[in-house]
């Protein structure tokens, strides 16, 4: 029964399937960048943001419409009578009277002056315009980052389930072993139920890192928005390449307060915050106008008759100015003052809590990758050692001078060492593309 299970695990990995499609690195990170929510939706307030800087500008220049009247009135009167002062009947007869009326003219204003507000205006919408920006390249780097980390736990998954696939192939030819020199009477019977359970132990982790792969892998697909029923095969692109040293990786900066200082000139988001401050400000010089008059003129012409055909006979030209004093305002301009200091300090608090964190994300990331490194170098030598460990073993149980519990356990150091040499590398890039995040030089514009 073992045999049969194998040999249909076995068959179902080795067949290739033809509907199966393949997935890079670049191409999972491409389709990120294309289908992501959240980015689509902060792409799309960019629309906004150039909208309402057109609008701004659109503040200083006069406006001008047209307007075109007609009215038609009707006047019956049924007649009466009425004595006049000597006593004479004086009728008026039954009538109607029809008045018609066309008018048309052209006119509009412009805002001459009014406390700066529309020059600082222009300013706000043209920060938060860039703001805007930078705030689509700051969600590109996240996606880029959020992308490959999912990408890397596939491959984290398919390796791990590989490692799973030799361990039932080792505990199979094991078993075949055992009963072979039990049959021969070398060994004891129990050392057949042994292998017995260790082989169905396997089996059993196999599946159960089949369905980790299958479980990461739909993540993935999820979040690039592909169909998770479909087959898809990742590929892994550190195959011909080595570890990048941190040492190397970080060659261009001399301690931690210059990598500090490198992510506040890089980091879009940091970028985005200070525009912040100073469209704030400029919200606050807004609210101030409202303390200063305000000069506004206007200008129109226009014509009036009651035959369309004698319209323009008679022509209106208008030209006036209007300077308005604000005298009292129900406190309204002093309220609208108080929430543009208020906005103002809270866009400085939320700069300098920025800044903490970034300078956090700096340190730790730093730490975390030259720890994985470590972590990496010793998950490496273990296996070498876990290897030789596991042969050694092997040989004295085949000589009659090991047990078979110290072959067991010597196989199962070694396929742990394997596993975490395994996470150990996956958890090395991860780490190494959180620090190129935190440094805001996480390439995103190569998977464009």
């Amino acid at each position: 029964m073992k045999k049969l299970i194998l040999a249909i695990i076995t068959i179902a990995l080795t067949i290739p399937v033809s509907a199966q499609k393949i997935l890079t690195l670049q191409e999972a990170v491409s389709i990120a960048l294309q289908r992501n929510t959240s980015l689509i939706k902060v792409k799309n307030t960019l629309e906004t943001s150039e909208s309402q800087l057109k609008s701004a500008y659109g503040d200083l220049i006069p406006t001008l419409g047209a307007n075109a009247g007609w009215s038609f009135q009707r006047i019956n009167d049924a007649g009466s009578v009425q004595r006049d002062f000597l006593g004479n009947e004086v009728i008026t007869p039954a009538s109607q009277v029809d008045n018609r009326s066309y008018s048309a003219g052209i006119g509009g204003s412009v805002t001459l002056f009014n406390g700066l507000a529309n020059y600082a205006n222009i300013s706000q919408k043209k920060d938060n315009l860039k703001a805007t920006e930078y705030n689509i390249e700051k969600k590109k780097q996240d996606v880029v980052y959020e992308a490959t980390n999912l990408y890397y736990l596939v491959l984290n998954a398919e390796e791990l389930m590989k490692v799973r696939e030799e361990n039932v192939k080792y505990y199979q030819k094991f078993y075949e072993t055992v009963n072979e020199r039990n049959r021969l009477g070398i060994v004891a019977k129990a050392d057949v139920y042994t292998a017995q359970v260790q082989l169905g132990n396997a089996e059993l982790l196999l599946i159960q890192a089949q369905n980790n792969y299958e479980t990461t892998l739909s993540n993935l697909l999820n979040y690039l928005g592909l169909d998770v029923l479909e087959d898809f095969k990742v590929v892994n692109p550190f195959k011909s390449q080595g570890i990048i040293e941190p040492e190397s990786y970080l060659s261009d900066f001399e301690d931690i307060k210059a990598m500090v200082n490198s992510a506040l000139d890089t980091r879009f988001d940091f970028k985005s915050q200070q525009l912040a401050i100073s469209s704030a400000e400029n919200g606050l010089t807004i609210a101030r106008s409202g303390l200063f008059p305000s000069l506004t003129g206007s200008y129109s012409y226009s014509s009036a008759a009651s035959k369309y055909d004698k319209l323009f006979d008679r022509k209106v030209f208008n030209v006036s100015l209007s300077l308005n004093f604000p005298i009292f305002s129900n406190w309204n301009t002093e309220n609208s003052i108080q929430l543009a200091q208020v906005s103002l300090k809270n866009a400085k608090e939320d700069l300098l809590a920025l800044e903490r964190l970034i300078k956090i994300e700096v340190k730790q990331g730093f730490l975390d990758l030259s720890a994985a490194k470590k972590s990496l170098d010793v998950a490496t030598k273990n296996v070498t050692a876990a290897e030789e460990t596991r042969r050694i073993n092997q040989e004295r149980y085949n000589l009659g001078s090991g047990t078979i519990l110290e072959v067991l356990q010597a196989d199962r150091d070694y396929t742990d060492a394997q596993r975490n040499k395994i996470n150990a590398t996956f958890d090395y890039y991860i780490k190494r593309d959180k620090l190129s995040n935190a440094l805001g030089k996480l390439d995103y514009k190569k998977y464009e």
